[in-house]
């Protein structure tokens, strides 16, 4: 129910006059601590005004690693405060796989973050609390985050109401495939750089 309302106040803050500051603070919110994802107010507002676009998805992607960095503070100082919370939390679980990506691809994990329906600020946290070194995690977190808003506002501006559809219901199936996709190119340069 509070999801649903939330959800609801977003689409009515994309057609806002202050829609782009809206948005800066929803996408700085959401990779620290709240719970619904820029996409709801970027993806109509990128829809309302394709000209402007891509100003959106920049807007988005630069509060979304400020965010981040926020994230990885609270997950570097205060993860003993925050980890009763974490493990009763909706969260919990993805916060365990979230620790074995981590361990299996490192960075790379924080880039795919950008693509995988695991919220991103689990990422951030994660992050913080495992101790990743702090410039490579915001570089990842450019290109990952970047690289989600640039796609979902070019092509919602690009493609109007009908592609709009289409994204929002296959989100989840497009975020796992381009997660694969990116974690076969991963493995696929470590074979070939790899020493025989």
């Amino acid at each position: 129910m509070f999801l649903a309302r939330c959800y609801e106040s977003m689409l009515r803050w994309a057609q806002h006059r202050h829609a782009a500051k809206y948005l800066f603070v929803l996408s700085f919110a959401e990779s620290s601590f709240f719970p619904l994802p820029p996409d709801i107010m970027l993806a109509p507002m990128a829809l309302s005004q394709p000209k402007k676009a891509l100003f959106f998805a920049f807007l988005t992607t630069l509060a979304s690693v400020l965010g981040g960095i926020l994230g990885y503070m609270i997950g570097l100082y205060a993860m003993d405060w925050v980890m009763p919370w974490l493990q009763n939390s909706v969260y919990g679980d993805s916060f365990i796989r979230v620790q074995g990506w981590f361990e299996q691809w490192g960075i790379w994990a924080v880039f795919l973050a950008g693509f995988s329906p695991i919220p991103y600020k689990v990422f951030t946290i994660a992050s913080g609390a495992f101790g990743l070194v702090f410039l490579p995690f915001v570089g990842a977190s450019i290109l990952g985050r970047g690289a989600r808003f640039f796609l979902v506002a070019g092509l919602i501006g690009w493609g109007g109401e009908r592609l709009d559809g289409l994204i929002r219901r296959y989100m989840n199936t497009l975020g796992w495939l381009m997660v694969c996709l990116v974690m076969v190119i991963i493995l696929g340069y470590q074979f070939l750089v790899a020493p025989n």
